[in-house]
């Protein structure tokens, strides 16, 4: 089997790996290749036919796949190697990757690697839904991939689950397509995306019921309707030709948990330490498959700021991690990113990234070895991103033990049932 030398290997597409890739060729790194499966690069902005995309990054407002085919532009421009309808089958001890093509297996050994990998969207059978298995059951991924690559309609008239940021993108995607979602249903008593854009689906003639349960899917040859339990606890049986599952993603992290690397059970991505470096410290990761999710833009930023970490690492300015200290997080904190400090006196990410797994006001505390140093009274959503600023928490390398707490209470729920 043969094998290939280069001085980094990004495994991504998405806008966190081009917008790295752009930037390690900007910090004189001279042989970077990214990787990707797909036989298009860009990742999924490419898939959304709408804006806003690129506002902060190119100082213009993109459809996403127009800004997928900017950030694409920018890395052939900058001298990167992109290796389309290549599949990494395996990551090895010290940057050595094993691949396949078409034309066979090879591999490739790098300096370094960086993940991007971004995230994928629950599917029906990892929500535990029941009734029939019928035509019209997608997620949002495929319905953009249906309008957008291959201009077809799945359905007319679906019932959409969910209340994320995504899942405002799927109703504009219906909206332009002539499709009339029935309704939009969401588990919690709340919108997850934030106030006025969970109006949206309102504005645009769709009910919304929150506190809602899809029970059962309809259907023999496609599907014929939903029963949904409603907040009052009344079953209601909605007629539509389509259900479009939304949310609920999970980092793409197979490569990942097949591997070496640590996995955070948080997070459900890979660990790392402030500067992006995972526990092998051949890898960095970066974007979505850290946590999900964050928007394309967010990913794009930080792809570059991890991106210039590993090229200080490359130059040998960021001294080895002999010692990483564990930051412990309690209930109702579900995941911090990073998961690890490393005590070099070196400056890595800006931010330590907090997420909670319920609505919670209260103070919100980090403790060093026992003592807070920083806290801060917040009042936080699920999916929303706590920023905590590392600089201001003063680490040094004395400290053994890291711990962020959140004292407080559950957020009352609004009033049960329907938008206004």
């Amino acid at each position: 089997m043969k094998t290939e030398y280069v001085d980094v290997a990004i495994i991504g597409s998405g806008p966190a790996g081009l917008s790295a890739a752009v930037e390690l060729r900007r910090q004189g790194v001279d042989n970077v290749v990214v990787i990707e499966r797909d036989s298009v690069a860009g990742g999924v902005p490419r898939h959304c036919g709408h804006p806003p995309f690129g506002v902060r990054e190119y100082g213009r407002l993109y459809t996403g796949p127009d800004y997928a085919r900017r950030n694409v532009a920018e890395a052939l421009a900058a001298g990167v190697h992109l290796r389309l309808g290549h599949t990494v089958t395996q990551l090895g001890h010290g940057g050595c990757l094993q691949l396949v093509n078409d034309d066979g297996a090879f591999t490739l050994q790098a300096k370094r690697v960086l993940l991007a990998t971004g995230v994928r969207e629950n599917p029906r059978s990892a929500r535990l839904i029941g009734g029939d298995r019928p035509l019209g059951v997608i997620n949002t991924g495929a319905l953009q991939a249906y309008l957008y690559l291959q201009h077809l309609k799945p359905f007319e008239r679906p019932l959409i689950v969910g209340t994320e940021l995504v899942s405002l993108s799927s109703v504009f995607s219906c909206r332009r397509a002539g499709i009339k979602p029935v309704a939009m249903i969401e588990s919690n008593f709340r919108a997850t995306a934030r106030w006025p854009l969970s109006l949206f689906p309102w504005l645009c003639g769709v009910p919304v019921h929150y506190g809602a349960e899809l029970l059962e899917i309809h259907g023999t040859g496609r599907v014929e309707a939903a029963s949904v339990r409603l907040a009052n606890g009344q079953v209601q049986r909605l007629a539509c030709d389509g259900v479009l599952l939304t949310g609920q993603f999970l980092p793409e992290a197979s490569l990942v948990r097949q591997s070496h690397l640590m996995l955070d059970p948080g997070s459900r991505g890979p660990v790392i330490d402030q500067y992006g470096r995972c526990s092998d410290p051949a890898y960095f990761a970066a974007g979505n498959l850290l946590r999900p999710v964050e928007t394309a833009g967010w990913s794009w930023r930080e792809g570059a700021r991890v991106a210039r970490l590993l090229a200080k690492d490359l130059r040998g300015e960021i001294p080895a991690a002999h010692r990483t200290l564990a930051i412990r997080c309690r209930p109702p904190l579900k995941l911090c990113v990073p998961q690890r400090f490393a005590p070099t006196g070196v400056a890595g990410l800006e931010h330590l990234q907090l997420r909670v797994s319920t609505a919670y006001e209260g103070e919100l505390t980090v403790y060093a070895d026992g003592v807070p140093i920083w806290s801060k009274a917040l009042a936080c959503l699920p999916e929303r991103r706590i920023l905590i600023p590392i600089a201001a928490l003063k680490l040094n390398a004395r400290i053994t033990q890291l711990d962020v707490d959140f004292v407080g209470h559950e957020h009352p729920a609004p009033n049960k049932g329907e938008t206004p």
